[in-house]
């Protein structure tokens, strides 16, 4: 058999024509009897990380109305509109001025999902949901207003753990030593080394005046006992409550039918029903509540409005 117009890649002859058909078939045959680890979704959710780029979520109380997020957008696909109020103060003084977010949309048919917007807010206002079924059949519907980015909010995923070994963040660090035990006042070394001046002697208390003798028959004199000073407040008392300082003062809105806003209580039948259905599929619980305040928010929405 005559090999000479067969050749390989280095020049060399091959003995066997059709070994490389032979090894590409070997190859489709030992995939084709794998089994199979495609994720069958929609009915199998996928699980996704935490940092995943889904969309992008707005916190309506945190905005300032900075457009520092609309200003450094490479696509301008946010929209922002504001007015301004002016609240007197209530001890006098100038009064001041403070914006009210009107809009906050995001076009997401523009978005290219780049995060810039997220990293400038200088507030917190912004974050990364992992929500990514928001497919419409029209493509103007993909301007999303303010209240459907606040229900992303709920759904925004805890920030993943520090890898082992990364250094501790930077508040962390600045953070000052937490204080235990009985606290021991630090000694002025260079007020130690030198002996203690003498003291000029202290000028003696002047004696009290003498009390005249009270007349027959009246009541007998009372002695005034000055006030206790008051006590220093405890430790449990000087620290303010954290978590009632952390709570959000902003109430959920709908907008009625004359287009005045109007303020909605969360579904509590919904709320607790959604919480136990994720609890009971594994969620955790934080996530959970987001989700269950998501679904009890959208159903007092719906009743508010009129169904």
């Amino acid at each position: 058999m005559d090999t000479e117009g067969v050749r390989t890649r280095d020049g060399k002859p091959d003995g066997l024509p059709g070994l490389g058909l032979i090894k590409g078939l070997l190859v489709t045959l030992r995939h084709l009897l794998r089994p199979s680890v495609t994720q069958q979704y929609p009915e199998e959710q996928p699980d996704l990380p935490p940092r995943t780029r889904g969309v992008i979520a707005l916190k309506e109380a945190n905005c300032t109305v900075c457009y520092k997020c609309s200003r450094e957008c490479p696509d301008w696909c946010i929209y922002i509109d504001a007015h301004k109020e002016t609240h007197d103060p209530a001890s006098g003084g100038r009064a001041r001025s403070v914006k009210v977010l009107d809009r906050f949309a995001i076009d997401y048919a523009l978005c290219m999902y780049c995060g810039i917007c997220i990293e400038v807010c200088p507030f917190d206002a912004l974050f990364w949901s992992p929500e990514f079924e928001y497919a419409e059949y029209d493509i103007h519907e993909l301007i999303h207003e303010k209240e459907k980015l606040e229900e992303w909010t709920y759904t925004v995923l805890p920030p993943p753990q520090l890898e082992r070994g990364a250094e501790p963040p930077q508040e962390v660090l600045q953070a000052p030593p937490p204080v235990t035990g009985n606290v021991v006042a630090p000694v002025d070394t260079a007020a130690t080394a030198a002996p203690p001046a003498a003291a000029p002697p202290a000028p003696a208390p002047p004696a009290p005046a003498a009390t005249p003798p009270a007349p027959a028959g009246s009541p007998p004199a009372t002695t005034s006992v000055p006030e206790a000073a008051p006590s220093a407040p405890t430790p449990e008392q000087a620290t303010p409550n954290v978590a009632a300082a952390g709570e959000e003062t902003s109430r959920p809105t709908a907008t009625g039918t004359g287009g005045e806003r109007v303020d909605v209580e969360l579904d509590q039948e919904t709320f607790d029903r959604v919480l136990a259905e994720e609890l009971a599929k594994g969620t955790q619980r934080r996530v959970a509540e987001g989700k269950a305040r998501r679904a009890a928010l959208i159903e007092a929405r719906k009743k508010a409005g009129g169904g």
